[in-house]
């Protein structure tokens, strides 16, 4: 499976913006598809993640400022983000968990919160 993340780049505190992930391959392998996030410094951290049936989870400091949904026809995630923080700012990547146990990254896209 090959992720292919668009979207990103730089927004003013308070912004919004969206970054999606386009998954190919063999797509019915895809478990679960997610974004995590990678701040100068930090760990990789799990920003978001929706199932096969549409369960999505997020991490406590994005609950209610971001949203994933999942196109299952167009193999897509995208995460909407709004009300954006400087501490917002990372390296977003795309990450698909795929039946057996392995999974695919992408190969990120930055966010920059910023004024």
């Amino acid at each position: 499976v090959q992720l292919v993340e668009s979207g990103g780049g730089l927004v003013q505190p308070g912004g919004s913006l969206s970054v999606s992930c386009v998954a190919s391959g063999n797509i019915y392998s895809i478990n679960r598809m997610a974004w995590y996030r990678q701040a100068p410094g930090k760990q990789r951290e799990l920003v978001a993640a929706i199932t096969r049936s549409g369960i999505t989870t997020y991490a406590d400091s994005v609950k209610g400022r971001f949203t994933l949904a999942r196109d299952f026809t167009k193999t897509t995630a995208v995460l909407q983000m709004k009300s954006l923080k400087p501490n917002d700012t990372a390296v977003y990547f795309c990450q698909a968990s795929l039946l057996g146990g392995s999974d695919s990254w992408g190969v990120g896209t930055q966010v920059t919160v910023s004024s």
